[in-house]
């Protein structure tokens, strides 16, 4: 039986191809042409004779007049197989860029459309041979009031800042002065030999290891059952019980067998690379009290700056780092960089030259250990700032030490025995940062070093503590309470000296300071503590501003990798921590917008303007790199906020603003200038040491006595973590030679660059093998309505790239798929491991509904498409290996669609529809049917600074595409145009279909932020 087709008079053999074949054409296109008959499916049309009519086909976004050019080759398949790398836990391949490498091009301008008919999707101007491996797309019509691709001007970059001035922030520093002279210079007669330097001393404390590498342990099995043993953290119990296995020991051939005859061989065999911890007794005002393991603050510096580890990393001397070369913006990224360093060295140096800083960072704060039983610790860190951010932000770097745990049973006094306390541990410092101390680094290089205390991180309560000043007060300057709300402030407070004894109660209350006669800083050379205590984004920003919202529009986001919904609101959250303060602060904006207030417009324009500068601040200040000009911006907002903050008085929101933790914001513009960005000095670090240095060193524990206990945890696992380093040096003695001083990790640690694109990961197989294309286009599944048309174009096209656009039309109307399932994966991943490691930085799920099979049909995951920004112009610069976020990439080389489906082509047809023996290129492996949205506006609402987006449609259908997964940049998160009543309908899955308007969400996260403008 034939199947006939009553617009052409098409036969065909089966219905299926019927179908097709109708999907494609829908009505208009199903009527005869206007010659009165079509031309062979197999004959390629003349451009000198009459053409049939093109075919109107509502849903292509790459354009008609394609040519040679436009679809170049993409390697084959052998080729990013070779590059593929396995993520053993999730079976995952990096897919590499799947995407753009090459020369810049030149897109052409479409011509005018004519809106009398349907209008075909624009030219896509050639594309050079040399692009491998991927399609530059040019822009859809129905573009009105967007971005003209030959308008070169710029909006802002974030924040207000001019687009060149943020470019800057972007390219390497132009111009760095270093402090010259002998600065951090080495002492030659004091230069230690080769064999002494590195692991080399190390390896002379263990028996046995001249030969054998995994001295003290027998063989490499028995070291890595015992390294694994401590890293993993299994409990005791749990490790002898499996030793205790019949035959175990004897087949590992284990020198130990149980926990307690590892833990003896480490204890006794395994040099301490770090200082013993102590129990100490102090006394104050008359009482005695223990302080619980304390470590020599001098023998923890020396530990973390010998450490070979850290050898290569080590900054020795201040700079100035400038973005022009006429040296008039300064940048400020790492603690060298910093106003701080440079005058401290220069006040060395005019005493004695050759001094090598040391700056020591000190972090406390008291945290809970256990949920019920109201148990804490105060544990101390210590860090020094000669090692990179980049290094003191991974625990596992061992950039960061535990100096001591203060006691916790001394509430009512605390102040009282704080003071003390610290002023016990860093009293060497006084005698060692002014005369120095001579310390070799791990490549055996001597200095004469000068450990100084730069910074000190805390919270604000620990702020107060340090600084003396009582809660509710401004730690660091001396504005009176009442005055808190103002902008400016007073300035920095200064030291006060109270020379009367006998009255030193009633002096302290006069100048609102807590009586203690002696702070810990008191005798410390080169500090001025009011200057060093950090600012604290965590706790300052992120938990002591954004709180209030609306449970309707926050229940009802769209889902993104980077968002949290709060599917009941977030006024029934008790005890919010920072984390989930973070991700309110990422959405905050988007659902106050348009709100229904009493005042009205004004007053609602007023309230976004005040929030978007507040979060302009919040996101600005934690850039890893700063310039004099962004430094400014951080200013202006901050006014911004104090010229329209009284909105939320207005409201009833607030009462006033004499708040502690907003007036801090006015001095983080000096810190940045002291002592360089703030990732260096954030509390979020001290709040990651709480899980690995005292939560896990409890949980290891009895609970009784449990300080002897965690101490001995931590050492245990220190020195096994700096076996682990010497091990791995030994077999690369062996491998290439002695001239490496330390462990090579195969990662250069650097600071994150924020305009680094991110790398695109897959699992190596499909989440589905098999779906049916029913479900490919059904509404109630994965809802690529436009799927086969789509599809047949962008065969069609690849097949032959130098045809036009009429003549791939006109194949592609007669072009039946020969399969009728095929493979669909779940989720993108994006990541980069030379940054982040092998973090996974964002992702995009795609998937619909899933139900349970009984008569309820409850859903188990709601269905999920999300958007993405997809790249539709431009290239990486030549030469580059990954894409990156260049000078000349802006929001008209992007544009926002929805991944409805991400799929493969079935394998047992890739030779039927590119013959490699026809010279025909493999396209992608994985690519993805998305459906379009508008291009960015040309400028972005006045208020909110956010670009408005609605779905591209014609001739009432949505466009859409098959876009190579490659050109997909990263995860784009919409928030909804609300109106004045959030529709009950509307739900956090179905609001991306329900909403026709959206806003572009510029706070997904840092990396958006920085680069979308």
């Amino acid at each position: 039986m034939r199947w006939s087709c009553s617009g052409c008079s098409k036969t065909f053999e089966r219905e299926r191809d019927l179908g097709q074949h109708l999907t494609k054409t829908k009505a208009k296109s199903s009527s005869p042409p206007a010659n009165g008959a079509p031309g062979p499916s197999h004959t390629v049309p003349n451009e000198s004779e009459d053409e049939p009519p093109p075919v109107p086909f509502e849903g292509d976004f790459y354009g008609d007049d394609y040519n040679a050019q436009d679809f170049p080759g993409f390697g084959d398949d052998d080729a990013n197989e070779d590059s593929e790398e396995e993520d053993d836990a999730d079976e995952e391949e990096a897919v590499g860029l799947d995407a753009l490498a090459g020369e810049d091009i030149h897109l052409e301008q479409p011509d005018p459309v004519d809106h009398a008919q349907p209008p075909l999707p624009e030219r896509v101007s050639p594309v050079p041979s040399a692009v491998d491996p991927d399609v530059i797309m040019g822009d859809p019509p129905h573009n009105e009031g967007g971005r003209d691709a030959e308008d070169h001007h710029r909006a802002p970059a974030p924040g207000g800042v001019e687009a060149a001035a943020h470019d800057r922030l972007r390219s390497k520093s132009v111009h760095v002065d270093h402090f010259g002279g002998q600065a951090g210079a080495p002492l030659p007669s004091q230069t230690s030999p080769a064999s002494a330097s590195g692991y080399r001393a190390y390896g002379s404390n263990v028996g046995g290891s001249s030969d054998n590498p995994y001295a003290p342990f027998r063989s490499e099995l028995d070291w890595r059952v015992a390294e694994w043993a401590k890293r993993r953290a299994p409990t005791s119990n749990a490790f002898s019980e499996l030793l205790a296995i019949k035959g175990l020991i004897e087949a590992l051939g284990l020198s130990y067998k149980n926990a307690k005859e590892l833990n003896n061989v480490i204890d006794a065999k395994l040099p301490h690379h770090r200082p013993a911890f102590t129990r100490l007794e102090a006394e104050v005002m008359g009482e005695k009290f223990e302080m619980y393991s304390a470590r020599n603050v001098l023998g923890c510096i020396i530990s973390l700056y010998s450490d070979p580890e850290h050898a290569r990393y080590l900054c020795l001397a201040p700079e100035r780092h400038y973005a022009d070369g006429d040296k008039t913006i300064r940048l400020y990224h790492d603690l060298h960089t910093g106003q701080w360093w440079w005058s401290v060295q220069r006040q060395l140096e005019a005493d004695k030259a050759g001094a090598t800083v040391i700056p020591v960072i000190i972090s406390s704060d008291k945290t809970q250990v256990t949920l019920f039983r109201n148990k804490s610790a105060y544990p101390v860190y210590l860090t020094i700032g000669n090692l990179p951010k980049t290094i003191l932000s991974k625990p596992r770097r061992q950039g960061q030490i535990l100096l001591a745990y203060l006691p916790t049973n001394c509430t009512p006094w605390r102040s009282q025995h704080f003071h003390p306390c610290m002023r016990y541990l860093l009293a060497p410092l006084q005698s060692a940062g002014l005369d120095g101390i001579l310390i070799a680094s791990g490549d055996g290089l001597v200095r004469r070093c000068h450990p100084i205390l730069a910074v000190y991180v805390g919270d604000y309560p620990e702020q107060c503590l340090v600084s003396r000043m009582y809660s509710g007060d401004c730690p660091v300057c001396e504005s009176p309470h009442s005055s808190l709300g103002d902008n400016p402030s007073e300035p920095i407070a200064e030291g006060c000296e109270i020379a009367t004894p006998d009255r030193f109660a009633e002096a302290c209350a006069a100048e609102r300071i807590k009586p203690v006669q002696h702070p810990f800083w008191e005798d410390l050379p080169n500090i001025d503590i009011f200057q060093s205590i950090a600012s604290d984004v965590l706790h300052q920003l992120y938990q002591g501003v954004f709180k209030h919202l609306l449970d309707a529009r926050v229940a009802r986001l769209p889902p993104n990798h980077g968002i949290r919904i709060f599917y009941k609101g977030i006024s029934s959250l008790s005890r919010v921590s920072g984390a989930e303060h973070r991700q309110i602060s990422r959405f905050l904006l988007g659902v106050i917008i348009d709100m229904n207030l009493p005042g009205g417009r004004d007053a609602s324009a007023q309230l976004v303007r005040a929030t978007r500068a507040l979060l302009d601040f919040l996101f600005m200040v934690q850039y890893p790199i700063h310039s004099a000009e962004t430094l400014d911006a951080l200013d202006s907002a901050l006014s911004a906020f104090h010229d329209d903050k009284d909105i939320f008085i207005t409201l009833g929101v607030r009462t006033g603003f004499n708040i502690p933790k907003l007036h801090s914001l006015q001095r983080y513009v000096r810190c940045i200038k002291l002592f360089g960005t703030t990732d260096k000095y954030n509390t979020e670090t001290s709040e990651r040491l709480h899980i690995d240095f005292t939560k896990d060193a409890y949980r290891a524990t009895n609970h009784k006595d449990e300080y002897p206990q965690m101490t001995r945890w931590l050492e245990r696992r220190e020195k096994i973590a700096h076996h682990s380093n010497y091990v791995l040096w030994r077999i690369q003695q062996v491998a290439v030679g002695p001239r490496p001083l330390n462990a090579h990790h195969g990662i250069r640690w650097h600071a994150p660059d924020m305009t680094h694109a991110l790398d695109i990961k897959m699992t190596r197989h499909p989440s589905r093998r098999a779906v049916p294309l029913a479900e490919v286009i059904s509404l109630s599944h994965y809802g690529a309505r436009f799927f086969t048309p789509a599809l047949t174009r962008f065969i069609v096209q690849w097949r032959h790239p130098e045809w036009t656009s009429r003549q791939v039309e006109y194949h592609a109307d007669d072009f039946i798929l020969p399969f009728e399932r095929l493979p669909v994966f779940h989720r993108i991943k994006f990541w980069n491991e030379a940054i982040y490691g092998k973090e996974t930085v964002d992702s995009v799920h795609v998937h619909p509904r899933q139900t349970h099979d009984g008569a309820s049909r409850e859903i188990v995951t709601p269905a999920r498409f999300d958007t993405v920004l997809v790249r539709v112009r431009g290239v990486p610069e030549e030469g580059s290996q990954t894409r990156t976020w260049t000078h000349g990439c802006s929001l008209n080389d992007v544009r926002v669609a929805q991944v409805r489906l991400v799929f493969s082509l079935p394998d047992a047809i890739l030779d039927y529809l590119f013959p490699v023996a026809a010279g025909v290129q493999r396209p992608p492996r994985h690519l993805a049917y998305v459906e379009w949205f508008s291009k960015f506006s040309a400028t972005p609402d006045p208020n909110s600074r956010m670009y408005r987006v609605v779905r591209t449609i014609q001739g009432g259908e949505r466009v859409a595409s098959v876009p190579p997964v490659g050109l997909i940049e990263r995860s784009a998160h919409l928030i909804p145009k609300w109106t004045h009543n959030v529709p009950r309908n509307w739900t956090c899955e179905n609001v991306l279909e329900q909403c026709g308007t959206f806003y572009v969400n510029p706070f997904q996260d840092g990396h958006i932020y920085f680069n979308l403008y």
